[in-house]
């Protein structure tokens, strides 16, 4: 188990990896970054919804990243990022979006697309406590590119 709520499976499941035949093990640094995020950011979050979060994406290798066309700085790859979407219908992608900016501790949180009402899924990064920069990104695409702005 990671956390409390996130087994081991759950933290490198990937779809993509799957179908690729690509090995998504994390090292022991990588892992204990995930258990990080899950304490400090996911497991928070959970006991506020008050049950599941569906995990899009959490760990990615390198090979993996690549292949989805992630960015190369991306921090899943280091295991310090968490893609959540709220598919229970407990709460909206928007709502745990402000409940971390307003109520937790963590280095960048990006708006995943969607609109202004709702983003499609909220990324949530954390470092450490020095380290954590508090970053609120909105991703959009222009031209096909992702962009993103600061909100």
């Amino acid at each position: 188990m990671i956390s409390k709520h996130i087994s081991y499976k759950e933290g490198v499941y990937s779809i993509t990896a799957t179908r690729r035949g690509i090995d998504n093990t994390p090292n022991s640094e990588q892992l204990d970054n995930m258990e990080l995020v899950a304490e400090e950011v996911f497991e928070p979050l959970r006991a506020y919804v008050g049950g599941p979060i569906k995990i899009n994406s959490f760990f990615r290798c390198p090979e993996l990243n690549t292949a989805i066309g992630g960015s190369s700085k991306s921090q899943h790859c280091k295991g310090q990022a968490i893609d959540i979407d709220d598919t229970f219908g407990r709460i909206t992608n928007a709502e745990m979006y402000h409940f971390i900016k307003e109520h937790l501790d963590f280095d960048q949180m990006i708006w995943e697309f969607g609109d202004d009402d709702n983003p499609d899924w909220v990324h949530v990064s954390y470092v450490s406590p020095e380290k954590n920069r508090n970053r609120c990104l909105k991703a959009y695409r222009k031209d096909g590119k992702t962009q993103y702005m600061v909100i």
